[in-house]
């Protein structure tokens, strides 16, 4: 009777320490060493123990007592599950990762160990890993039998089934946070952001103290472009887990959307302090870096990344993207033993490429350098959706629709605030040099590429903003006075959290723009337009060797390329006559020559005075995120102006795509 007494005392105190882990785990310790005082050794007293010392963050202390238990338990599941996330707090990734996924294998329940293993695969980059890991924990995190079975089509990534399944589970039941966050889950795999906005809204609303769906909902907004919001749902996921990476990462990314850099270098500095063997959070760390003109810490971190990782493409092409740096010969022997790999997947091999394109150009070797250009290049093309007769219908609907009668009849509608100057072109035109002479005035702020008219266009389009079903941009004529008026005060509110400071002025410098200029005009009106164009076969080489992060998929096929350019020129030059002396052009190659004549013209469009530091524009210290980052950092030069004629011989697709164009691309 006794024995069987203490055996319900012990039962009773084990459950008392374990419903102490989460709120108090310091008492959870205290009940725990006590169990062991009386029972020394007890197994799982002893996890208890473990589970405490880690939840305090005291994660070396949990692996001393966890490991005596792997060793006597090796089929503990359990047990390999704290392991893994203690082992995880310590910055051990591969081992974190290696011990949680033997604790899934054992018991597919541990909705924690998913859960850590998620973002241990998540920080590593392998976001495929991650989604199915998430997958599996909101499987395991659920005992009802359709949604197991709506689970279980998430991990085998059965959409249609996963979909069907909850919106008939939500029909009946309407409140389910589980079945709302599977569903939310399952738009965001379709891309359907929307949807998964308006369901993971209701689940947090519904459980606020439910972390997943918050993550959840801060990673949707971070992909709807809405860095603020996101930011405000990390903040509450932090103050309860301030030190959980995944957490500090995407609030780093966020950041960096609105242009908050040097905190989100902290973010990402800290992270990396606690997780040293992260590849990609060092490769973040260093575009940051390069942004805010600390080249040399980016080039330590991009080398960090190639140290931990050096089949990690994407950090070899972020060295030779800073375009002002050189790599070694033992760097491009290296770069040319990843390239052998096997098992190189596709996105590094890539990177790898174009990498190995640009160390080879720099070494004189055209020939060689070209067809790594090229094969970098066919591999991205292959990855991307574009229809390059979209984009020429588009041009041909803008020209029907955008006449002097239709801007006529709209004079005086839209916002009349002339804060904006639109930088516009085609990417690599010299769009960063303009943009720095002109944020080197004392009246102007540079921000940087803002997908904000985009955004508006799609929307305004029924989700896209070409293409044969796109209500754009016919769907304006439909806009009265003020419905345009309303487009406009979106656009300064959306864009309201890039300024920093109280300049008068902003650019706004996304090249793709000059595809909305109608948009622009109607909503804008006294904003200013700058085109700022440079010789065809210069910029367009150039942004056919330069991997873009992500848009311009039309730079990765030379006649496609050169076909863009010559739509391109075609719907400026009828904006021109359509609008006269809207627009101010810039040539490239006049502003090599002649710089002050060039930039003084600028200003006088602007309506501003000349100021002497526009013309030392190198000297002004702003974060600069595209790829000219170094270069508008020192004087202008002009040993790019022919770069291009090196690779004459492989480029008549682009001069058969450019059409016309090539000979009149200045008017």
């Amino acid at each position: 009777m006794g024995e069987a007494q203490s055996t319900g005392d012990l039962a009773t105190a084990l459950r008392h320490a374990a419903s102490l882990l989460g709120e108090q785990p310091a008492l959870a310790e205290a009940q725990a060493r006590e169990i062991l005082a009386a029972v020394q050794g007890h197994p799982q007293a002893r996890l208890l123990l473990a589970s405490s010392l880690r939840r305090q963050r005291r994660a070396n202390e949990a692996l001393a007592e966890v490991e005596p238990l792997i060793r006597s338990h090796d089929d503990w599941a359990a047990a390999h599950m704290e392991a893994g996330l203690s082992l995880a707090l310590l910055g051990q990734g591969d081992a974190a990762i290696a011990a949680l996924r033997k604790a899934v294998r054992q018991d597919s329940r541990l909705v924690p160990a998913w859960r850590g293993l998620a973002e241990q695969l998540a920080l590593i980059g392998d976001e495929t890993g991650a989604e199915q890991a998430r997958a599996a924990e909101i499987r395991a995190s659920v005992s009802d039998p359709v949604l197991l079975k709506a689970g279980q089509a998430l991990v085998d990534n059965d959409l249609p089934v996963a979909e069907r399944l909850l919106r008939d589970y939500l029909k009946r039941d309407p409140f389910s946070v589980p079945a709302i966050r599977m569903l939310a889950e399952v738009g965001g795999r379709l891309g359907r952001l929307d949807d998964a906005e308006k369901l993971l809204t209701r689940a947090v609303e519904l459980a606020p103290g439910f972390a997943e769906a918050r993550h959840n909902y801060a990673i949707v907004l971070h992909r709807q472009n809405r860095p603020a919001e996101a930011v405000a749902q990390v903040d509450q996921l932090l103050a309860r887990d301030p030190d959980n990476p995944a957490y500090r990462i995407l609030k780093a990314a966020a950041l960096v959307r609105i242009g908050e850099y040097e905190a989100a270098a902290d973010l990402y500095a800290a992270v990396l302090k606690a997780h040293p063997r992260q590849a990609k959070t060092w490769m973040s760390h260093g575009h940051v870096l390069k942004t805010i003109g600390r080249q040399e810490e980016a080039v330590a971190a991009y080398r960090e990344a190639t140290q931990v990782a050096p089949n990690l493409g994407e950090a070899w092409w972020s060295l030779a993207n800073l375009k002002t740096w050189r790599f070694t010969p033992g760097d491009v022997e290296l770069i040319k033993d990843q390239l052998q790999r096997a098992d190189l997947s596709q996105e590094d091999r890539l990177h790898l490429e174009f990498a190995l394109g640009k160390a080879l150009e720099d070494a004189g070797d055209y020939a060689a350098s070209f067809s790594h250009y090229a094969r970098g290049a066919a591999i991205r093309r292959a990855q991307v959706v574009y229809e390059p007769a979209y984009v020429h219908a588009h041009v041909e609907r803008s020209q029907a629709l955008f006449t002097r009668e239709f801007f006529a009849a709209r004079e005086g509608q839209g916002v009349q605030d002339p804060d904006p100057i639109f930088i516009v072109g085609l990417p690599r035109a010299g769009s960063t040099l303009v943009e720095q002479i002109l944020s080197s005035h004392s009246q102007v702020e540079g921000t940087q590429e803002l997908p904000d008219i985009i955004a508006l266009a799609r929307r305004i389009g029924g989700g896209m903003h070409r293409g044969p079903d796109s209500r754009y941009p016919e769907a304006l004529a439909e806009l009265d006075a003020a419905g345009l008026r309303a487009l406009g005060e979106e656009y300064l509110e959306r864009t309201r959290i890039q300024r920093k400071t109280d300049r008068p002025f902003f650019i706004d410098k996304m090249p793709n723009n000059f595809a909305h200029i109608g948009l622009i005009q109607l909503a804008l009106p006294k904003a200013r337009i700058i085109d700022a164009r440079r010789h065809p076969m210069a910029c367009c080489f150039s942004a056919f060797k330069q991997h873009f992060a992500r848009g311009q998929a039309f730079t990765y096929d030379l006649e496609e390329l050169g076909r863009y350019y010559a739509d391109y020129v075609a719907l400026m030059a009828h904006f021109d006559a359509v609008l006269p002396g809207r627009t101010h052009r810039v040539i490239y190659e006049d502003m090599v020559v002649d710089a002050e004549t060039q930039t003084r013209a600028l200003l006088d469009y602007c309506g501003l005075p000349f100021e002497p530091a526009c013309l030392r524009f190198h000297e002004t210290d702003r974060p600069v995120r595209t790829a000219s980052s170094e270069q508008v950092r020192k004087p202008i030069f002009t040993e790019g102006l022919e770069q291009w004629k090196h690779f004459e011989p492989w480029l008549d697709p682009l001069k058969q795509g450019l059409g016309p164009a090539l000979e009149r691309w200045r008017n």
